[in-house]
This record gives structure tokens, sequence and C-alpha cells, in this order.
């Protein structure tokens, strides 16, 4: 793997979008952006067209990631930014372009009238397939959303918005809390650890006796929490952690979170079976809820 973010460009807003907080991100990793155009050949019948040729379709395809990356360089002159063709399907292109990547960037249509994505069948079958982190941004997202409002200024120099991680304090992987404590401590921000619990199913029988557990099962899910955290609270003293353990459904807690985050961090378990997409219903819920970018951490 080298030290390269790498953009599916595909020169819609979503993808523009994308390409902007790679090169945001970038800044903060001091590494290089990759922009990445899967360029499908015209099929024998449409290329003997006169106004949609072969010829033009090239053209099209080469000219959209060369005026997205002069874009970018002039826009972030500290980043350096390159651009690469592939053919073939974009999920397949994709997933093989970001095994030489350390992190791959998508776009994602944004709901209209509601604060989500639209994650399409792509999106989702690279996420599915792919190791290395990705990211979804949707379109419309720019550098001051990461932010603080400030009633002064509202600008890229206010502090941003924290990381939220989205983690089952039952079973915590590391690789997936090791990433969003990273982009916490390169945002110089807090890591807001957030944790959706349910009542177990003999809470009824509790109540019909007369006895309701909630509030000890309530401190039980916080100390679990906690004491997942322990460990990296001490590794990485200089990121401050906010621990929210709540009942109720762990997607809506971490999509509710993402209204005022700059990043939301999930995992998704790697799945060797080859038969369909693999992401999880939470990470499912947040990719298509969250307000803030996403970002789906790959893991045993």
């Amino acid at each position: 793997m080298s030290r390269v973010i790498t953009v599916g460009l595909d020169g819609s807003a979503e993808s523009l979008a994308a390409a902007e907080w790679a090169a945001r991100e970038a800044a903060l990793r001091g590494v290089p952006v990759k922009l990445v155009h899967v360029w499908q050949p015209v099929p024998a019948p449409m290329a003997q067209a006169p106004l949609l040729g072969t010829e033009t379709h090239q053209h099209w395809s080469e000219r959209i990631p060369r005026e997205a990356a002069e874009g970018l360089k002039s826009r972030h002159p500290q980043v350096e930014v390159s651009t690469e063709q592939r053919t073939g399907t974009p999920t397949d292109a994709l997933v093989d372009a970001a095994r030489d990547a350390e992190l791959l960037v998508l776009g994602s249509r944004a709901l209209s009238g509601l604060g989500g994505f639209l994650v399409g069948s792509v999106g989702q079958s690279v996420v599915a397939r792919t190791e290395v982190p990705v990211v979804l941004v949707r379109a419309g997202e720019r550098a001051v959303d990461e932010h603080v409002v400030s009633t002064s200024v509202t600008s890229a120099a206010t502090v941003f918005r924290p990381v939220v991680l989205g983690l089952d304090a039952g079973s915590p992987d590391e690789t997936v809390i090791a990433f969003a404590f990273e982009e916490a401590r390169r945002r110089d921000t807090e890591l807001y650890a957030v944790q959706g619990w349910s009542l177990p199913p003999y809470h009824a029988y509790s109540l019909a006796a007369g006895v309701d557990p909630s509030d000890d099962i309530a401190r039980q899910q916080a100390a679990e929490l906690t004491e997942a955290l322990r460990s990296w609270r001490q590794k990485y003293s200089d990121v401050g952690v906010v621990e929210v353990s709540r009942l109720g459904s762990p997607a809506r807690q971490l999509i509710d979170a993402s209204r005022e985050a700059s990043l939301v961090v999930v995992g998704r378990r790697v799945r060797r079976n080859p038969f369909g997409a693999h992401i999880g219903a939470v990470t499912h819920g947040v990719l298509h809820h969250s307000v803030a970018p996403v970002a789906v951490v790959a893991h045993g």
C-alpha cells in the first residue's frame, strides 16, 4: 500500500465534492491525491453515431480528470495531485485502484430535502469489497461544514467539529478505533465514542415482577464503553474523549451525532463470502442518513 488518497471521479457534483474533501484530508496527512476516472469504451453501434463517436467520448473522459486536477491544484497548492484513467466497470476498477491507496474517497448524492446520502449500487459494492478505509462524501459538502460555526468568522480557520466513532463495547475492533483516534488527532479535535444498546429480553419479565433493571443495565453498558477505551485514552492522551452510551438503535445514535461531526467512523467486518454485498445494518443505515462524511473501516 502506497501513501496516496485515491478518489473515484466521474465529473458529477458528488465526485467533485469527494475530490475536495480528499485534498483537505491529504493536506492533513501530507500525502498526494490521485483522481481515478473509469472510462467505459463506447459500444460499437454508438461509436458510429456522428455526435458521440469513440474519439469524442474519450476526449470528454480525459477532460474530466484533467480539469478537476487543475482546479484542485489551484485551490490546494500544497497537495500533489495526479490523474489516472482506467477502463472497465466502475466497481471493479475502483476496487482495484484502492489496493494501491491508504484511503479511497467516493461521492454520494445528497438526499433531496433530507440530511443524508443516496448511496448507489456502485458505492455500496465498492465499500463491501474494499479492504482499505472508504470515505463517502455527499454532494455539496464544504470545508466550512467540518468546522464549528463562529459568530464572527465562518471559515476553515475555526476549530474542527468532533470525530464520531461508532463503537460496540462488547466487541471493539482496534483497526476502527485507531483510525478514529488518528483522524481526531489530525484535526486537533475531540473524539465522540457513541454506543447504542437495547434492553435484554428479560427486561419485560423484570417489570412484571415489579423490578426495573434499566438503570443497572445503563451503568453496565457505560462501564463497558469506558473499559473498551481505557488503553486508547492513554495512548492518545492528547485527544479529548467524550463517551456517549444511550438506549436505542446504534445507527440512530450515530446519525444524530453526525449533525455536529466533521467525520463519522464506522466498521465493516470483512466477509469472504463472494455472494452479495456485506456492509452491516448499522453501517448501511449510517451511510444513507449521516449528515457528515462517513469513513467505513474494514476489519477482521
